[in-house]
């Protein structure tokens, strides 16, 4: 047989390109005899609503088709035959690009404009007018830049059936509540901001599916949670939907559920009434701007309830509620109050910072107690210098103010420090210095802060007006609440260490804590030592000439503070040493070394909202 040409010997044969899905022939973009580059589609088979190109292998001529628009093709089967040439055709001319971005991302962007401050000039200066900032300003400054993740941001209040969608769009952005997650120096959090531009930032129905999103999230992450709750409470104006009354909400429920579990900081500014401020309650810390009025409920529902008109700022203001307990830390400015709640964020979740820290002048302790017995000083100031500088939060400070409270770090550990107060009824327990502390003991608890005190007390306050504070409940609260302590516990007697509120100050007695210590001029007694020995020498004092009594009891007196003295004391085994002030801080840091290197057991449940 004669050999093939040489041409024929070196020609390619036809391919058939197969169907890469079983579906529906709709598009055909080529014909016989037409030659198409490599990547030309050829076809478009719809397979499940996707459209799935068929694209030419190499460069090729079409010799003809199998099949037809509308016809079922099954995977595999061929569609058409290709005849591959050895020279691409000429190009196509590039498509023309299109003109501007494509639509639904421009409405995308249109959409996210409206969410800015910006969108909303006029709301944002009267804002400023009463010298606020915006609920997204507060929050740029709170959290890390960059880090913060919005959730359900295209919200708009429930009120599409009396409203039109441009007008909520434009002026209920995110229906009143921006919310997320974000960092504080590096650490995750969860945020939310109620916008008193937005309908007075009233709780509206699909903020608080917004909310309890977010509330889910921090639950399930343990994210602690700050809270801007400016707002005028619930909202009755949201319409769309067939809710009656709108009890079934979750959102308290969500929130309060997390007590104990994570930190949950509110800033307040303004006024926060009703739902708003039952969320504030539930924290574990408020700051409060000065100029807020917070109250269960605003002047309409105050009016509505036959109680006469009161004006909004008279319903709770900053002054009455730091002196009643319900606010723990009273700043000047939103700017402040963030800066606060950045420093409360870093002591209730960083055990431990910068170990190298200082403190302030330890050899001023020892003349921070007066040798006067009877002298007061500023225990503040022990306080100020044992921890390291500026790292002092204190707490509750208008509030039962014969107790100090203060979170603060001593040699980079976070700690709770307790001191008793000389300045306030000579530094004895009344009921809200009770309550006060035995709610500090359950934040400290729940966050794994050693607890740190300093006590200076002549015991609990008596007598028939103490009690008629209900003294027996509110002092059993500090050994009930001590007694269910899983933290360590230090103590140092600065001075009188008399009797049960002596007692209660180191955790219910004075092994309780991992150590107790005292100063050198530390006293002790079952009860104050001049009331000891009017009790205890009734008799004599009273057999005694009168121009010999007051003589008797100076020398009974003197005997009783030599029995009581810190090293008797010491030598006796009821306390565990006596200390140098000016080792104080070096003696705490040793203790809680050895103290908090045991991990501690789970968490408690909650914590007392008083």
């Amino acid at each position: 047989m004669d050999p093939l040409p040489p041409a024929a010997a070196t020609a390619v044969p036809p391919i058939e390109p197969r169907a890469p899905v079983h579906g529906s022939v709709i598009a055909i973009e080529v014909q016989p005899g037409q030659a198409v580059a490599a990547g030309t589609v050829l076809l478009l088979v719809e397979s499940m609503k996707m459209e799935v190109p068929v694209e030419s292998p190499g460069a090729a001529e079409v010799l003809a088709l199998h099949v037809a628009v509308g016809e079922v093709v099954a995977a595999g089967q061929p569609l058409l035959r290709l005849q591959p040439l050895a020279e691409a055709p000429p190009a196509a001319a590039p498509a023309a690009a299109a003109a501007g971005p494509r639509r639904d991302l421009q409405r995308l962007h249109e959409r996210r404009a409206l969410l800015a401050d910006a969108a909303r000039p006029e709301a944002m200066a009267r804002r400023h007018a009463t010298g606020l900032r915006s609920a997204r300003e507060n929050l740029a400054d709170l959290l890390d830049a960059g880090s913060f993740t919005e959730y359900g941001a295209f919200a708009v209040a429930a009120q599409k059936s009396r409203r039109s969608l441009e007008d909520l769009q434009r002026n209920t952005p995110a229906d009143g509540l921006v919310c997320g997650t974000g960092t504080v120096d590096g650490r995750p959090l969860a945020v939310l901001a109620y916008d008193y531009t937005v309908l007075a930032g009233t709780q509206g129905m699909n903020n608080h599916a917004k909310s309890d999103r977010v509330l889910e999230l921090a639950a399930r992450h343990r994210l602690p949670v700050v809270w801007f709750v400016e707002g005028g409470g619930g909202r009755p104006g949201d319409v769309d939907s067939p809710v009656v009354a709108g009890l079934h909400c979750t959102t308290f429920g969500r929130f309060a559920a997390l007590s104990g579990v994570v930190p949950r900081i509110g800033i307040v500014a303004g006024r926060c009434f009703a739902g708003n401020a039952a969320i504030l309650g539930c924290c574990d810390l408020i700051v409060a701007v000065q100029g807020a009025s917070i109250g269960m409920g605003g002047p309409a529902m105050i009016e509505g309830g036959g109680l006469g008109q009161v004006d909004a700022d008279a319903v709770g203001p900053v002054p009455v509620l730091a002196a009643n307990g319900v606010i723990d830390m009273v700043v000047a400015s939103e700017a402040e109050a963030v800066q606060v709640t950045r420093a409360a964020l870093s002591l209730l979740t960083v055990a431990r910072a910068d170990a190298a820290a200082a403190g302030g002048d330890v050899q001023a302790l020892r003349e921070a107690v007066p040798e006067n017995r009877n002298a007061l000083y500023d225990p503040r100031r022990i306080l100020q210098t044992v921890a390291d500088a500026g790292t002092l939060l204190e707490l509750r400070r208008d509030f039962g103010v014969g107790v100090i409270t203060a979170l603060a770090r001593i040699g980079g550990r976070a700690v709770a420090l307790a001191a008793s107060n000389p300045r306030h009824l000579g530094g004895a327990l009344d009921a809200p210095a009770c309550d006060k502390l035995a709610r500090f003991l359950q934040l400290a608890d729940a966050f794994g802060l050693p607890l740190v005190s300093f006590v200076d007390s002549p015991g609990f306050m008596v007598g028939p007006a103490s009690e008629q504070t209900a003294m027996v409940r509110h002092a059993a609260r500090l050994f009930v609440g001590a007694a269910a302590l899983r933290v360590p516990v230090a103590s140092v007697v600065l001075r009188r260490g008399y009797g049960l509120g002596a007692m209660a100050l180191t955790a219910g007695h004075f092994h309780a804590p991992v150590a107790t210590a005292a100063w050198p001029n530390a006293e002790f007694g079952a009860m104050g030592l001049e009331g000891a020995v009017k009790l205890g020498f009734r008799k004599e004092l009273e057999a005694a000439p009168a121009a010999e009594r007051q003589a008797l009891f100076d020398r009974l007196l003197a005997a009783a503070i030599e029995k009581g003295q810190a090293l008797n004391m010491a030598a006796a085994l009821e306390i565990d040493d006596v200390i140098d002030p000016a080792e104080t801080r070096d003696w705490l840091q040793r203790v809680l070394a050895v103290a908090c290197a045991a991990p501690l057991p789970p968490r408690r449940p909650f914590i007392d909202t008083w």
